[in-house]
């Protein structure tokens, strides 16, 4: 997920007001796992790291084959750099992230995997607005990162990204913002959120036995992989954010328009100001407040609106 620096257990589906009696939370395990080729989120947990690995090695084969690549350095152009993203995302979460799919469910593996309408229309709305509201706080909880006590190669790793992106985001054609906003906001905001949300997010639920666990542990592990320290609060709330709209949507196309409209922002942006894209503007704290009470009421709304079951979420549809 592009962000500026500075910046289930089937037990518990009581916590919605309309999520069925006892008999039917066995009733949708059973089904659930008659439907699942691989039915131990271990046994998932394993394929997908295996499919994550072999995308790894397609990706550094592909980029390979791709002239003015040269193994272990950054291209210095910036059409060059943008093209190593697109494979990146692509090998490293897309395709892992489809056959995962694949492989895991016995039919209608899209959907199943959450290429399907929201359970309630409004969250389509609700998505664009969590993002756009929880920006004070993210630029808040990057000011809060930036004085942890960082690595020196950690800081060294953290300028040296944070050129790479100014230089990534620049504008010297007509096409360039359009093709910024393909590459950094749109097939991130897909395959990211295919990768994270469909896939760990459902594992770490099923593991932990508990919905916010699992949204918890992969919001960390979202953040972590993207190896930009400076930025790591912020991008595991953003994470936290866009897990609890699956968890309450039932989709994975809430997440991934919300996830889209934020790069998107930030692409944007640094169109007109470049160093915002590494740059942090500073955040008074009753702007951050000011976010978080109206993100916890647009996370309360759709709790409270919200009537998904882990079945409706992770169940395949039957036959």
């Amino acid at each position: 997920m592009f962000i500026t620096r500075k910046a289930q257990n089937y037990t518990l589906i009581a916590e919605f007001p309309n999520a069925g009696s006892w008999s039917d939370k066995v009733q949708c395990t059973n089904h659930m796992d008659k439907n699942l080729k691989i039915p131990s989120p271990w046994s998932q947990f394993a394929l997908f790291l295996m499919l994550v690995g072999g995308g790894m090695v397609l990706g550094v084969l592909a980029i390979g084959l791709i002239p003015g690549f040269k193994a272990g350095e950054m291209p210095k152009d910036p059409g060059m750099m943008k093209l190593g993203q697109v494979v990146t995302s692509t090998f490293l979460f897309g395709l892992p992230a489809i056959s995962y799919a694949i492989l895991t469910f016995k039919a209608h593996p899209l959907s199943d995997f959450g290429f399907r309408p929201a359970t309630k229309n409004n969250y389509y709305w609700v998505a664009l607005l969590l993002l756009l509201f929880a920006f004070p706080l993210e630029g808040w909880l990057g000011m809060l990162n930036q004085r942890l006590p960082l690595a020196q190669w950690m800081n060294s790793m953290e300028t040296s990204r944070d050129q790479e992106i100014i230089d990534m985001l620049q504008i010297r054609h007509p096409y360039d913002l359009a093709v910024n906003l393909l590459v950094v906001a749109i097939l991130p905001g897909i395959f990211e959120e295919m990768c994270f949300r469909g896939v760990l997010q459902r594992i770490m639920i099923h593991i932990f036995k508990s919905p916010w666990t699992g949204i918890i542990v992969t919001s960390f592990l979202f953040s972590a992989i993207h190896f930009q320290f400076a930025g790591f609060l912020p991008r595991m709330f953003l994470g936290f954010l866009l897990g609890t709209l699956f968890w309450y949507s039932g989709s994975l196309w809430p997440p991934i328009i919300a996830h889209a409209f934020f790069n998107g922002i930030q692409v944007l942006a640094a169109a007109w100001y470049p160093k915002i894209a590494a740059g942090n503007p500073s955040v008074p704290v009753y702007s951050a407040l000011m976010s978080l009470v109206i993100v916890v009421g647009l996370l309360a709304y759709m709790r409270r609106k919200s009537t998904v079951t882990y079945a409706q979420i992770y169940q395949p549809t039957s036959e």
